[in-house]
């Protein structure tokens, strides 16, 4: 693939933190992807995400579907989304970036924001919405814009659907593989790190689906059950960052280092949380025997050819997370509605569907899942580029 089609630096006047924004490339000249915010976040980081997001665009192309792929874009800050001074330094990126967002690049919420925080901010910032880009190209922008705003107020069990679809897909996808394998959804145990939106919601579904989540970690560490944590308890007890209150733990509950999670006896791994996780030194903890990115690059390459050598399988971020991208363009463009139970059911299909050909292909080509999902992509992106055009 082409190098990014845009790649940009900001620096705010006011703190001298920095905003990057990396354009991989557009497909009916618009782009799509998050924002995210946290301290250390780099311009390699933020162009690697813009990649990632090109593909899952291109993986969820279906030519009879009114859902049609847009380019792959990323934004980044660097900064603590804690600092006192966040909000105002969002307001201040999404300034400085509205001529992007006008006409090009649709953004919402990503690791360290919400999307009703990029909501308040975008409009302080003076734009229309955070994805106003894509307006022009629907057939009835009033009933879609409305459409998708019913959909962002459904609930289920008092949690925002918006916050449950993306778990909701990383959960189905956990489940397609075992099923592939042939190993019972009772008895597999899980542990995730991160107990944000994405964390949260996995770790529900999976329990819900009959898997026992054995550990969550969080930034005050991981907390372990080996006969299974309530998983609705510590949701209820979570804060917005995902930090669960200590207080809300049962007395068979222990409390462990933060990267103890790594090493426990689990079957699945969900790395949840942040980029560049699993590196080279820890990988030799792991004895799961899948590892399921549910958050953007948590898995080093140079861990992840360790970690297949030893037989452990890494499903990849472009598949695993991308039914939350792929949930907002469905409802927005129409195919699916405003309702809990379409939307689960739409992306139960799509996801396992996706997981089965990737696996599918890993297998007949000898080659990893996430090469796999590269060679996808690249049978999908001439297609979309013919069809619709794009700017390299």
């Amino acid at each position: 693939m082409t190098t990014p089609l845009l790649s940009l630096t900001w620096t705010d006047h006011l703190t001298g933190h920095q905003g990057f924004l990396v354009v991989d490339r557009l497909v009916r000249g618009v782009a799509s992807g998050g924002l995210r915010m946290r301290p250390g976040c780099t311009l390699d980081e933020v162009t690697g995400l813009a990649r990632g997001m090109t593909m899952k665009e291109a993986l969820h192309y279906d030519p009879e579907a009114r859902y049609i792929p847009l380019g792959g874009a990323k934004g980044g800050i660097d900064c603590d989304p804690r600092d006192p001074a966040a909000y105002g330094l969002l307001v201040r990126y999404l300034r400085a970036m509205r001529p992007y967002i006008e006409s090009l690049w649709t953004t919402g919420e990503d690791l360290g924001l919400s999307q009703d925080l990029v909501d308040r901010a975008a409009v302080e910032a003076g734009l229309v919405s955070s994805i106003q880009a894509v307006y022009p190209l629907l057939d009835d922008e009033a009933t879609a814009r409305r459409r998708l705003a019913d959909a962002f107020a459904v609930e289920v069990d008092g949690i925002g659907l918006d916050e449950l679809v993306g778990g909701c897909g990383v959960a189905e996808s956990v489940l397609a593989a075992l099923d592939l394998a042939g190993v019972p959804h009772a008895g597999t145990r899980v542990a995730v790190q991160g107990l944000g939106t994405m964390g949260g919601a996995t770790a529900r579904f999976l329990t819900r689906a009959g898997l026992t989540v054995v550990a969550v970690a969080d930034i005050k560490g991981t907390v372990f059950n080996p006969e299974g944590l309530d998983v609705e308890a510590l949701l209820a007890a979570r804060d917005t960052y995902g930090t669960v209150d200590r207080s809300a733990l049962r007395p068979a509950d222990r409390e462990l280092p933060g990267d103890a999670w790594l090493s426990l006896d689990a079957e699945v791994l969900v790395p949840a949380a942040v980029s560049y996780t699993i590196d080279v030194a820890n990988q030799e903890r792991i004895r799961a025997r899948w590892i399921v990115e549910a958050a953007n690059m948590p898995v080093l390459p140079a861990a992840e050819a360790l970690l297949a050598a030893r037989g452990i399988t890494v499903l990849p971020d472009v598949v695993v997370n991308s039914g939350t991208n792929a949930w907002w363009w469905w409802t927005l463009f129409g195919d699916i509605g405003a309702d809990s139970d379409e939307a689960f059911a739409h992306i139960r299909r799509s996801m396992r569907a996706l997981v089965e050909q990737l696996l599918a292909r890993a297998e007949a080509d000898g080659i990893s899942p996430r090469a796999a999902a590269h060679a996808l992509v690249a049978d999908r992106l001439p297609v979309i580029g013919d069809r619709f055009g794009w700017y390299r």
